[in-house]
This record gives C-alpha cells, sequence and structure tokens, in this order.
C-alpha cells in the first residue's frame, strides 16, 4: 500500500508555507498526501495580511472523511488556528487511533506574525502533546510552550542548553522532540554565535545550526548544518515536519527520517530562487525528477525536441529521398550511394553485433541478435538490388569508403567500444528508425502514382517491408523500456549521441546527392 499522510494544517496564500508546501513536500517523497484545512491566509513573502478560520466543527468533517476512507500512516499537524479547532483534533486523533503524529506547533510565521491565539497554546500542550509521537519546536515555540506550563525556559547559549529545553518539552507528553536551533546559530566552537559569517575579524561569528532530538529513550541526536546566509526560509518549519512525517510514512526509523528531513530543507535552502520581496520559498523539489516524456513515448519526445526536430526534418525531408521517392534522382548518384551504403551496412551489423555481446540479460542479447539477422537479410535483398543496377559484390567490396561512411561508421562503432549498450542502441537508432520512417513517408505519399516507372521503387518497399518493421518496432522497444532508468545528466547525453548519429545520416545523404 502507498504511504499516506493526512496533513491538518492551515493554507498559505504565498504557496511557500502550509498546506501547499505540505503537499510538496510529501509529493516529492512519494507520499499521498490528503488534507484538513483549519484557517486561510492572506499573505505572501512580506507578512500575514489576515487569517480567516475555518470552523472547528468543519475541519473535524475534513479528518473524519479523510481517515474514513482512504486513511493515513502519519498525521501531521501545522497552523490548528483556534482553540476550538485544537480540541476537536485531539478528539478526532484519540477517536481514530493515529498511529503516529508529527506536530509542528506553529505559532509565530517566519516574519513575526502571530498564527495562534494564546487561549489555543494551553490546549495544544495539554491535549495535542500527549498523542505526540515527534515534537518539532523551533526555539521560541519551545520556551513559549515551556511558560505555559508554569516553568521559566533558559535563554540556550549552547547545545547542552538545548538539550535541557528538549528534556523539559519531552516531560509534557511528546515521545520524542526535535528542537530546531535555526534561531540559534553557532560558532565554531558551538556556542551562541555573535555575528554573521562576513564578519571574520569579529569573535565567533556563525558557523553552524545544531537540531536536537532528544527521544523517549533518553537519547540524545544532533543533526548539525551549516549556516546559511538565505532569506529564502519562509516555510522551513512546515516543510521539515512533513519532511519528517513522510519518512515515518515511508517505514524509515526516526533518527533516519529526521536526519533525511534534514538534508532535505538545507538543499532546498541551498537550490531556493529569490521569490517575491521578502522571505521566499526553499526549493521543495531539488531531488525530484519527472521523466520529460510518458512511458513509451521516448522516440516521440526525442523527435520533438527543439534541438533534435529541425537536425531529424532535415535527415528525413533531404533533397536526396526525395529524389528517391519520385524517381529524379541522377542514376550515378544512386548507384554510388548503394556502394556506400553496402560499406556502411557491414559496419552497422557489426555495431549491432556489438550491441548484443554488450547487453546485460537473455531479452536484449536476443533482440540485437534479431536486427543482425535482418541486416543479414537486408543485405542479401541489397546485393541483388544492386545487381539489377550493373553493380557486383566483389566490385562494392573493392571500392574505397568514402569520408562520409567512414565517418559515421567509425561513430557508431566508437560509441560501442567506449559507452555503454543502451548509448549504442541510440546511436544505432536515427538509421534504424529514420530509415523506417522515410520509406513509410514516401510509400503513402507516392503509391498512388506511376511506380513503375521509378527504377528506385523497391528501395522504399525494401524499408517498408515486415521484416523491416518488425526490426524497427524491436528496436524502438528497447530503447522505451531502457530510457526511463537514466538520470537527467545522462539522458542528455544519450540526446546528444542521437542527435550527433543524425547529423552523419545527413552527411551521408549529402554524399549521396554530390559525390563527394
Amino acid at each position: 500500500m502507498r504511504a499516506r499522510v493526512l496533513v491538518i494544517a492551515g493554507s498559505d496564500s504565498s504557496g511557500g508555507a502550509g498546506l501547499e508546501a505540505d503537499q510538496r513536500v510529501l509529493t516529492a517523497h512519494g507520499v499521498y498526501s490528503l488534507t484538513a484545512t483549519t484557517g486561510l491566509t492572506a499573505q505572501n513573502t512580506l507578512g500575514v495580511h489576515d487569517i480567516h478560520v475555518v470552523p472547528s466543527k468543519f475541519v473535524r468533517k475534513q479528518i473524519d472523511a479523510a481517515l474514513d476512507d482512504v486513511g493515513a500512516d502519519v498525521v501531521k499537524l501545522g497552523m490548528l488556528s483556534s482553540k476550538e479547532t485544537v480540541d476537536e483534533v485531539a478528539v478526532a486523533l484519540r477517536e481514530h487511533k493515529v498511529p503516529t503524529v508529527v506536530l509542528d506547533p506553529v505559532m509565530v510565521s517566519t516574519s513575526g506574525s502571530q498564527l495562534l491565539p494564546t487561549d489555543a497554546v494551553n490546549d495544544l500542550r495539554t491535549q495535542l502533546l500527549p498523542l505526540t509521537t515527534v515534537l518539532t519546536p523551533n526555539i521560541p515555540e519551545a520556551k513559549l510552550l515551556l511558560e505555559t506550563s508554569g516553568e521559566t525556559p533558559i535563554e540556550p547559549q549552547n547545545v547542552d542548553d538545548m538539550t535541557r529545553i528538549a528534556k523539559q518539552l519531552q516531560t509534557l507528553g511528546p515521545k520524542n522532540v526535535l528542537l530546531k536551533g535555526g534561531h540559534l546559530p553557532l560558532s565554531e566552537t558551538v556556542v551562541r554565535a555573535q555575528s554573521e559569517p562576513k564578519d571574520k575579524d569579529k569573535d565567533e561569528p556563525k558557523r553552524v545550526v545544531v537540531d536536537v532530538l532528544y527521544r523517549e529513550t533518553g537519547d540524545v541526536v544532533l543533526f548539525e548544518t551549516d549556516f546559511l546566509t538565505s532569506k529564502n526560509t519562509h516555510g522551513t518549519g512546515c516543510s521539515l515536519a512533513s519532511a519528517i512525517a513522510a519518512n515515518l510514512a515511508l517505514g524509515k526509523d526516526l533518527e533516519d527520517a529526521v536526519r533525511s528531513a534534514v538534508r532535505y530543507v538545507e538543499a532546498g535552502i541551498k537550490t531556493s530562487v529569490d521569490l517575491g520581496k521578502g522571505n521566499g520559498p526553499i526549493n521543495h523539489f531539488h531531488s525530484m525528477y519527472s521523466l520529460p516524456f510518458a512511458p513509451g513515448r521516448f522516440i516521440e519526445y526525442v523527435l520533438n525536441r527543439p534541438d533534435i526536430k529541425p537536425v531529424w526534418k532535415e535527415f528525413t525531408e533531404h533533397d536526396f529521398v526525395e529524389g528517391l521517392g519520385d524517381g529524379t534522382l541522377p542514376l550515378e548518384r544512386f548507384k554510388e550511394y548503394l556502394i556506400q551504403d553496402y560499406l556502411y551496412l557491414t559496419h552497422f551489423a557489426r555495431s549491432n553485433a556489438l550491441a548484443a555481446y554488450k547487453a546485460q540479460n537473455m531479452e536484449s542479447i536476443a533482440a540485437s541478435a534479431k536486427i543482425v539477422m535482418h541486416i543479414n537479410t537486408e543485405m542479401a535483398l541489397h546485393i541483388n538490388y544492386c545487381a539489377s543496377f550493373g553493380l557486383t559484390k566483389e566490385e562494392m567490396e573493392q571500392t574505397p569508403e568514402k569520408q562520409a561512411c567512414t565517418a559515421y561508421s567509425r561513430y557508431i562503432l566508437d560509441i560501442g567500444q567506449s559507452q555503454d549498450w543502451l548509448a549504442l542502441q541510440v546511436a544505432l537508432a536515427p538509421c534504424l528508425i529514420g530509415y523506417g520512417m522515410i520509406a513509410k513517408r514516401l510509400y503513402e505519399k507516392y503509391k498512388h502514382s506511376d511506380t513503375s516507372k521509378n527504377r528506385y521503387w523497391n528501395w522504399v518497399l525494401n524499408y517498408v517491408a515486415d521484416d523491416y518493421v518488425q526490426a524497427v518496432k524491436t528496436g524502438s522497444e528497447l530503447l522505451e523500456k531502457h530510457m526511463p532508468t537514466v538520470s537527467p545528466a545522462r539522458m542528455e547525453e544519450l540526446v546528444g549521441i542521437f542527435r550527433e548519429a543524425t547529423k552523419l545520416e545527413i552527411a551521408f545523404w549529402d554524399m549521396g546527392l554530390t559525390g563527394r
């Protein structure tokens, strides 16, 4: 079953925090998100302009609707808006016997706006903390929770002080406490920093941020992050708690869940871009890669890319090709092309045999072998076809390769030797797929004309024949199966190989027209 997280929180109209950020985080982690909206905010990167509190009874209906149907592995709590909402949420969590609760006690926004009324803080402490698996306060929130419990919190100066605060919070009911250290940048000596990182000549500049995890076992785990000088920290608390919830829902243990979440937010800050005039959002999708094509649509995708489409058009609609279709290509040009094509086919067969050698499984070996067998059949047809133009096998084999033939054939062999199986398949694809597309287009365009007068029509028929269509299908299926597994960087490298091979095909047609 897919991991599920129910988020009970407020909506952020600027999209950087609240439910909007939560859903991005959960999506980036591959977790299904459900929501119960507690409040609507009118806000941007500069601050909160207004809050509309959703009636607590309606919040409860949202929770019940989600948990009665889809269910949730983890519930993440954010801005709860009112005392009534806090109470309703507490009752709902008990009645639904929610196994894991991550509570981000949202009380004050990054810009300093109050998000939770004072009368709700007490109920949050008494009603929700005992139900909480992981509490994730920042230092001001931690101090506020302690103050409402009658304790006088210390002003932390170092990690030991933070640990004391986390331990105090744990006595209020939550099983585990992650005290976030963003409000207490530390120096290299791990004490409260006194200056910015750029002030190298001053004492104790800001260097690190430490988050303290105090576990129900009494163990303490520290998570250290470089202090980042970025204004784009809007929604970091929401994002961190949601990332922890996602990791717990995915089955990670608590320490791994928190560590992964801390690193996720760190990367989100580092890769953020400036949006708005104030505290901008982090980048929630920094480590998420979506395929640029639907499954089974790689070839369609690559042929329609802006960097491939004009090159592919030049290849498949070349003047040499048009001369074949309408029969106007000079005979001597075609005969010279046939010889070079025969020489190329030998290297094409060698390349596919190399692909079979490099394949990692029997299915791919067999597919490459089938293509080699087709080339063998094509070669026999080619020899007979050439004979109809007065060209013998011996004559063709004694003819020197022209530069375009050598350049193209050695390119695919070099790719086969120096790179992996998939790169070789991509290098071979323009020839395999392109000839099939060209012949199909020419056949549809000229099949109703008097083809008996076109000496080159059999060339077209050869590449629309069933055996060649099957070879194209086999080669295409290999690409479609394996391309979704590569990284974005590798994808671009392989598209570059496809583009270069297509350009070499164009050079082959140019040679056919000019004889050079």
